[in-house]
């Protein structure tokens, strides 16, 4: 295991991610000057601390220590944090309201419309915001709501999920959630690798929904969904 290379691998992680040095060590239980450390090649890397990326993140461990295979696992879920109704959970704003603590929840069904991204992230589309302990909010992170099926039983009608815009779409996480954005509409689907390198397959959590084949090239921006949050109504 080269460490050099290693630690490039989880300097990309923490870039693409969107975490602090400070939310990365929380992710992977690691003292933040202690991570620091290892970053700088003053601690040498343990394999206690790949075990915890590849634990707590789901990362590919081949990826991380060898840079073979791909970063993550296919199929590898985002966390899930449970509300239980979202009044609580959601501290609302009204207009002229200074910015809140926490990661900011947008007014837009994110699998709804052709809106494009530019007028996606307004100030004007806070709604609120989210600071719960079991979420910990990357930089640049956003909440959104998703309305539908399609994506049953993994993220159900109404619930929230927290983005990550990705900063390039040369290297794709395969078999990871994302929101899609082309011309014409959005969506939230599974991206899986196609044979056809020109090609990416969208794919739905629930069964009833067919695979979709889309160009690459059609791909406007891709956003990562970090954390999912359903909304407990029972109580």
């Amino acid at each position: 295991m080269n460490d050099s290379e290693v630690i490039a691998r989880i300097k990309y992680l923490m870039k693409e991610l969107g975490y602090k040095q400070a939310d990365f060590a929380r992710m992977v239980d690691v003292d933040t000057s202690n991570l620091s450390k290892y970053l700088n090649g003053r601690l040498p890397l343990s394999e206690s601390l790949l075990n915890r990326i590849v634990v707590n993140l789901g990362v590919n461990k081949q990826w991380l220590a060898e840079g073979s295979d791909l970063p993550f696992a296919k199929g590898s879920a985002p966390a899930t944090v449970k509300l239980p109704h979202a009044q609580p959970a959601i501290v609302t704003a009204s207009p002229g309201t200074a910015a809140g603590k926490g990661t900011p929840v947008y007014d837009i069904d994110v699998t709804a419309g052709a809106m494009p991204r530019s007028m996606m992230f307004t100030d004007d589309q806070i709604m609120g915001w989210v600071d719960l302990p079991e979420m910990v909010a990357a930089q640049g992170s956003r909440i959104v709501k998703v309305n539908g099926d399609s994506m049953k039983p993994v993220i159900c009608n109404g619930d929230y999920v927290a983005l990550r815009e990705m900063t390039s779409m040369q290297y794709i996480y395969w078999g990871q959630i994302y929101v899609v954005l082309l011309d014409d509409f959005r969506m939230i689907k599974y991206v899986r690798k196609h044979a056809d390198p020109r090609l990416v397959t969208l794919r739905s959590a629930n069964p009833d929904y067919d695979d979709m084949e889309i160009l690459r090239d059609d791909i406007r921006e891709l956003m990562l969904v970090q954390q999912i949050l359903h909304l407990d109504n029972r109580v």
